[in-house]
């Protein structure tokens, strides 16, 4: 996008904006079912800004524009918006206000911010009114002007669904219902209200292609006791789709009814809701009936079964095999003076991971970063930016799969030369944390928060780090990004469960030079029983070598 149709489209809105009486607006990089990874028809912020990041919220008052970006994204944001009327907040630093902070420092008392309560969960709209009370700014959770500004908007996705059968999904369908509705018991309440397209999906043993490397479902989920529904558009139905949910209890009803249907449910059901998934427009319409609480799907779904557990060791013997052919092809390119670029590579991969018949999608976009681009953490190459690689720097391949028994997900860094000390030194500062993670053993009940100070203490040592976390869950042909678990330095609450399949990744980026990052996934085993209780460890499940040029042994123990 140039940058005149960006302050083009800005300017619209801030019209809009003074006929509706608002002050300031915040766009987050969400959807309906608060996704980190979107249809088309949500890329609201992308459309607006033309910053293409992953995560980032957009906020304009009638004077200012600003993107909150967190460190994976300081840099591509600089370079997207650079000439146009929006600026970046560096989030994460300490002197970068919250956004709510600074709509508190910049709005007078009595200003109105706006939101469209679909796009806002409900803790984060109830946040966000809290901090605005305090300093006399309203709250409209009615905004929603996007459609009379994104006048050629894509439609919601219409691909067919289907069915993730058994002999991959380990469990029926029937079963998981049951399951979950027995955890909705454990909170008071009797029926759930599931937003999370990756929860649907893995419930309803369904999937879709409804988001790029997602293979979700674009819909809502009322289970209830008495007969659940799926809110669906009519045309992702098959007749094998509806028999299938029939057998399951499970009715349908447009995806454009869900809130009209919510509010008309009987005022004596009380239904469950994630406070964290669930939009604050949502709650209104449920009001009274609506209990709040945890997902009571998500450690169900985090927790993988010894079928699921089986397809993924299959699909990372697939995977481990695509990638050896991808390097083997990219060293001989490069070996034959052959021009490669970075979107080549990713190419290369695609291709020799496509040739298996198992295979699906790419669970993301391909991250290959060459020499400084490896140094931007969720860089994306374009025709623009496309750069040839040559044996003086590092290359970082981050890429993954979606096959039907398991998603893959693995970061290299590689030397195309000879490194440089300096190179092998960082490198190898970043896999003494990799190795200490994938070697760690610890007692139930730990939490990835815990174990993070595992990765980053040879770095921290040297006065180093890196500002991403160090582990995120992992679906089943699912979301490559899964929680509750995680591993990074704020504490998710969720403790690592036998079962539970998350990424190793440590990293270490020097801007304008080089990024290194070493990944694999790892899943949470029973390791021993004492007589101080069960202890836990990991097992690496991803199959592919690092490179042991890159390797400074001279720092390293043995172990």
């Amino acid at each position: 996008m140039n940058t005149n149709q960006t302050d083009a489209r800005i300017k619209a809105l801030r019209e809009i904006m003074m006929k509706r009486g608002i002050d300031a607006t915040i766009i987050p990089q969400t959807d309906p079912h608060q996704g980190e990874y979107l249809a088309d028809h949500w890329q609201t912020r992308r459309w607006l800004s033309g910053f293409t990041g992953s995560a980032g919220d957009l906020v304009v008052t009638h004077d200012n524009a600003y993107i909150w970006a967190d460190s994976r994204y300081w840099l591509q944001a600089a370079r997207q918006l650079d000439g146009t009327c929006i600026s970046v907040m560096e989030d994460g630093k300490p002197e970068t206000p919250s956004i709510a902070g600074w709509l508190c420092q910049t709005l007078p008392a009595g200003a109105t911010v706006g939101i469209n309560g679909m796009t806002f969960s409900i803790n984060a709209a109830r946040h966000l009114n809290t901090s605005l009370s305090s300093a006399g700014i309203s709250l409209n959770v009615d905004f929603d002007p996007i459609d009379l500004l994104w006048t050629d908007r894509p439609s919601l996705p219409k691909t067919k669904a289907f069915i993730h059968e058994d002999k991959y999904a380990g469990e029926t369908a029937q079963s998981k219902i049951a399951r979950v509705l027995d955890n909705v018991k454990t909170s008071g309440a009797e029926a759930a209200f599931i937003s999370d397209l990756a929860e649907i999906a893995w419930i309803l043993n369904l999937r879709s292609a409804d988001v790029e490397c997602n293979p979700v479902v674009t819909s809502f989920l009322l289970l209830a006791p008495q007969g659940s529904t799926l809110f669906i558009d009519p045309d992702k139905l098959t007749p094998e789709i509806t028999g299938h949910l029939s057998a399951c209890g499970v009715a349908t009803a447009p995806y454009s009814s869900t809130a009209e249907s919510l509010a008309h449910l009987p005022e004596s059901l009380t239904i469950l809701v994630s406070g964290s998934q669930t939009g604050i427009a949502i709650h209104s319409r449920l009001g009274n009936r609506a209990i709040i609480g945890p997902s009571p799907a998500a450690m169900l779904k985090a927790v993988k079964n010894p079928t699921q557990i089986a397809g993924v060791r299959q699909a990372m013997i697939r995977d481990g095999i695509a990638l050896v052919h991808s390097f083997m092809e990219i060293e001989k390119r490069m070996g034959n003076n052959i021009p490669t670029t970075e979107i080549d590579v990713a190419d290369i991969l695609r291709k020799h991971r496509s040739a298996n018949p198992m295979f699906f999608d790419l669970s993301f976009d391909t991250i290959a970063g060459f020499g400084p681009h490896g140094a931007i953490v969720h860089y994306s190459a374009t025709e623009e930016s496309n750069a040839t690689l040559s044996p003086d720097n590092l290359l970082l391949v981050d890429s993954g799969a979606n096959y039907f028994d398991g998603t893959t997900d693995i970061t290299r860094t590689i030397a195309l030369g000879t490194p440089t000390e300096a190179q092998k030194h960082d490198f190898t500062l970043v896999m003494k944390g990799h190795i200490a993670i994938a070697q760690a053993i610890y007692p139930e009940g730990t939490r990835g928060a815990q174990l993070d100070a595992l990765a980053r203490i040879n770095l921290w040592k040297e006065g180093l780090s890196y500002l991403h976390g160090t582990g995120h869950g992992v679906g089943h042909f699912l979301n490559v990004h899964e929680g509750p678990q995680s591993i990074r330095l704020n504490d998710t609450l969720a403790p690592l469960t036998p079962g539970m399949i998350t990424s190793n990744e440590p990293g270490l980026y020097r801007e304008g030079l080089y990024g290194i990052r070493c990944e694999n996934l790892v899943l949470t085993q029973k390791e021993t029983s004492t007589e101080f209780g069960n202890f836990y460890s990991f097992e690496t499940l991803t199959l592919f070598p690092f490179d042991l040029s890159l390797f400074d042994t001279s720092i390293m123990t043995d172990s």
